[in-house]
């Protein structure tokens, strides 16, 4: 369990929506429904009234960190010499390219390329631009 929580790993700290704010209850209101055992396509349908972009913004960032403690419960297990390639099975192999540092598709060791996909997720979800922060507070009821 100490390797899940090393820093220096994939995992991360959950991103967290400050109390207060409509993306706050939407995610308490989200949370409760899938813990609820509620048939799933009940569960992500928008609520009446509710911004549908502050509510895929609330899914999309759960479901980041609900894969980054899977991935960190199994990547000790993945290493460049245990998974030299990302693939997705013998007819698949993923390249990685961002347009910075790998300008063309680039074979990776899975860990690396697991590495940079989970950097570039939570970039683009710490982007105010794309995952603003501040949508307001939340509705009184």
């Amino acid at each position: 369990l100490k390797q899940v929580f090393n820093k220096d790993k994939t995992f991360r700290p959950k991103r967290k929506f400050e109390p207060g704010t409509q993306r706050f209850e939407l995610h308490k209101r989200a949370q409760a429904s899938l813990n609820s055992g509620v048939d799933l396509k009940a569960a992500v349908q928008l609520p009446s009234g509710e911004d549908q972009n502050d509510w895929v913004a609330v899914h999309v960032v759960d479901f980041f960190n609900r894969i980054n403690l899977i991935y960190g419960t199994i990547c000790e297990f993945c290493t460049e010499r245990t998974c030299p390639v990302m693939s997705g099975g013998p007819k698949y192999e993923y390249r990685w390219q961002d347009d910075l540092k790998y300008k063309k598709p680039t074979a990776l060791p899975a860990p690396q390329y697991m590495n940079l996909l989970m950097d570039w997720i939570e970039m683009q979800i710490n982007n105010e631009d794309i995952f603003p922060t501040s949508v307001g507070k939340c509705k009184e009821e």
